[in-house]
């Protein structure tokens, strides 16, 4: 790349957050992924800033570190938490705390590098929603988060596109992650089933999520903004159960 570019990524400690991450330092960038812990992996540019991202006090601690140290040119929101719950279950601070790291954490991190990528007149900003926002079991709280993101981006895109600030949204379907398999067994029957309901017969890879998230980061890239990604094997276009 002719330029630096500083790819700050959440939830980049583990699952599809550090497949992202390791893809973005194979392809030339600096990046700082923000996490409750340090990924159990080193390189040489990669930086770990540790916060918990459900505590607004040290998100936006965080989020003006990270300013003050580097020229932020990309911007991946892509942790998150599920807490399933059955709608006459659901707790009303879990809603908050749901909204607090899917959409306030976005908030505060993207307002503090606003500043820097008006400047250079340019950003590539991508939320990791998910085919829940179209409605799934056991999902009110995050189903109703994840869909605020989608909105979100698309006010974003809306507003920062003078700017050279594209902002786009890549929704996963089922991905074999840590966060997945505490709701489901490895090789249960219920995986199986699941498995079965999605159209491409098979649960998604962290890096299926990924190569579709490079695509709206990519710099030249600058004709996309305000989009919706689904990347789950043809599930959102039909049902599955969880």
């Amino acid at each position: 790349m002719s330029e630096r570019m500083v790819a700050v990524v959440t939830g980049g400690s583990a699952g599809i957050g550090a497949d992202i991450c390791k893809r973005m330092l194979e392809d030339g960038y600096d990046v700082v992924s923000v996490a409750r812990r340090a990924p159990d992996w080193t390189h040489p540019r990669l930086k770990t800033v540790q916060a918990d991202l459900l505590d607004a006090a040290a998100t936006e601690q965080a989020a003006q570190e990270i300013a003050r140290e580097f020229p932020v040119s990309h911007f991946i929101h892509n942790a998150g938490v599920i807490w399933p719950k059955l709608l006459g279950e659901v707790k009303l601070e879990e809603l908050q705390g749901l909204t607090q790291i899917h959409l306030g954490a976005a908030i505060s991190l993207m307002q503090a590098f606003l500043p820097g990528m008006t400047e250079r007149n340019f950003g590539r900003v991508v939320l990791m929603s998910s085919r829940g926002a179209l409605g799934l079991q056991t999902r009110t709280a995050y189903s109703a988060t994840k869909a605020g993101m989608i909105g979100m981006a698309r006010t974003w895109a809306l507003e920062l596109a003078p700017k050279g600030i594209t902002v786009n949204v890549v929704a996963p379907g089922p991905i074999q992650t840590d966060m997945y398999y505490a709701v489901i067994e490895p090789g249960s029957e219920r995986e199986k089933a699941l498995a079965k309901a999605i159209p491409v017969q098979r649960v998604g890879r962290a890096d299926d999520v990924t190569r579709a998230l490079m695509f709206f980061a990519d710099p030249a890239n600058s004709f996309v903004t305000g989009q919706t990604l689904y990347v789950c094997g043809g599930a959102s276009v039909g049902t599955i159960t969880i």
